[in-house]
């Protein structure tokens, strides 16, 4: 069995969406002691930012195909997600939107002729499981609900456009344990984190068992 796990923290120490994904890698593993885990780190290794313009750029000027690194580089990416039994997505809410990486690795997975927007979605019903954090709270009521940009485009691009079975475990208020300003949030910071490890626990052990299928 083939889990895909992506990073996307620049974080590699103290990141709360790499512990959550932590916890339900380990439930993943604890089904499939054998499984391989796909790894990419796009906080650690971000992809260049020319690749999607270059291959963009080719199909409104065929005269100036991309270079053959931005085409390998599509296959490589397309090749992780085709060969995955099950898919886990760890991602941190930057500036109310996704952070510019995974914005990248998207833009690029969109181009590739099978898993993008012009396939036949050959990912539809895996399962899968994107573990959030935010650092302020987004909720009803909150000063800034409504501004989280993130959790509903990552929902958009992995269940409805490649069809993943989606599942998500979330924690938000982080901030709350380290900004004096946000201290009297930290009981609440400590319930969203609680209830995060155990959605990513339970997530992972429901993604691995549907990954038996």
């Amino acid at each position: 069995m083939n889990l895909f796990r992506l990073d996307a923290s620049i974080r590699t120490e103290g990141s709360v969406s790499r512990a959550l994904a932590d916890t339900a890698e380990q439930a993943w593993l604890g089904e499939h002691p054998g499984g391989v885990v796909t790894r990419r780190d796009l906080g650690v290794q971000p992809l260049p930012g020319d690749a999607w313009t270059a291959l963009a750029h080719e199909v409104v000027n065929p005269a100036a195909p991309a270079p053959a690194e931005a085409h390998e580089l599509l296959d490589r990416l397309g090749a992780e997600l085709l060969a995955a039994d099950a898919f886990l997505f760890a991602v941190p809410m930057y500036n109310w939107n996704v952070p510019e990486q995974v914005k990248t690795w998207i833009d690029l997975i969109l181009k590739h002729p099978q898993v993008g927007i012009h396939g036949d979605q050959p990912l539809k019903g895996k399962p899968a499981l994107l573990t959030l954090s935010r650092g302020g709270g987004y909720g009803p009521g909150t000063p800034k609900e409504g501004w989280d940009y993130a959790t509903p485009y990552m929902r958009r691009i992995l269940a409805d456009v490649l069809g993943l079975d989606l599942q998500i475990a979330e924690a938000e208020l982080t901030h709350a344990f380290w900004n004096p300003e946000m201290a009297h949030l930290k009981g609440l910071a400590e319930e969203s984190m609680k209830t995060g490890y155990e959605q990513a626990a339970e997530h992972g052990l429901r993604i691995a068992k549907l990954s038996t299928v």
